[in-house]
């Protein structure tokens, strides 16, 4: 039996990392595989969508610099909301440099995101270095790292020996790298025929996610919850303006959209567990 076939209890209780073990834990206390992506530019809009969407989702992911007029008591806001709605925090901050200067813009400068984000992710282009350097930040705090494998976007050069790649730099640092932002799955991909890859359990998180339309005007592509938690195997299912929309104030119609989306993917999580 696969790991990912397993239930999300289960795999927490085999994790080393702090943060995979704690967003585990969290989707199975909460019955939640549901993470919302809060893109948006004011504050009180970001704060208000996500103490709306809180119940429901085992993560919010943001892009704190998009913000605008950012203070420092954001962040202390932010904590609040995830120690009140229980959520773990992923700042997508898709780092891609040399391993002293992303060490430098995790640790330091405005935003201070080690400080705060339980998790946050890479692409693999600049090489082992990148993950060394977050490393060497995020380990003593307890961080988790995920790689960009995958893109959900139309055309996405991400794709065939650069994912083999980003996997076995992944498998060469399985303390601190927790997985993937993919469409699928990562076994045992770019694995020579030496390795066992048997007990290995990346975390696979999956945007471009909608029940409603297929794809938008700027190339993102659409997938269901059912095809991504139970056809595609992926853990975490990341949805962002098919839960708020375009009217931010509409909290109790984007509360009532994070339930539709949880009840989806935790439904293709039990329909993946029963087979």
């Amino acid at each position: 039996m696969t790991m990912y076939t397993k239930s999300y209890a289960e795999r927490a209780s085999k994790q080393s990392n702090p943060a995979a073990k704690l967003l585990l834990e969290t989707i199975e206390r909460k019955q939640s595989n549901l993470a919302v992506s809060v893109d948006v530019t004011k504050p009180s809009d970001f704060l208000a969508i996500i103490d709306a969407v809180g119940p429901y989702v085992c993560l919010i992911k943001t892009h704190i610099d998009i913000l605008e007029d950012f203070q420092p008591s954001l962040i202390t806001e932010l904590l609040a909301l995830s120690t009140k709605h229980d959520f773990v925090i992923f700042e997508d901050r898709k780092f891609a440099d040399i391993g002293n200067t992303v060490a430098l813009q995790y640790s330091s400068g405005v935003h201070k995101i080690a400080s705060w984000s339980h998790i946050t992710n890479a692409h693999p282009v600049p090489g082992p270095s990148i993950i060394t350097g977050l490393r060497s930040v995020g380990m003593p705090l307890g961080r988790g790292l995920l790689l960009l494998s995958e893109m959900s976007t139309a055309g996405a050069l991400a794709q065939g020996v650069y994912t083999e790649e980003a996997v076995r730099m992944a498998r060469a640092h399985r303390d601190f790298v927790i997985g993937f932002i993919a469409q699928r799955r990562m076994d045992g991909i770019g694995a020579s025929d030496s390795e066992s890859t048997q007990d290995e359990d990346f975390l696979i998180l999956t945007p471009g996610v909608g029940l409603d339309v297929k794809g938008d005007s700027m190339g993102q592509q659409y997938r269901t919850p059912r095809q991504v938690v139970l056809e595609s195997g992926c853990d975490v299912i990341i949805v962002g303006r098919g839960v708020y929309g375009k009217d931010f104030s509409l909290t109790n119609k984007i509360a009532e959209q994070a339930m539709r989306y949880r009840t989806e993917g935790w439904n293709a999580y039990l329909e993946r567990l029963s087979k």
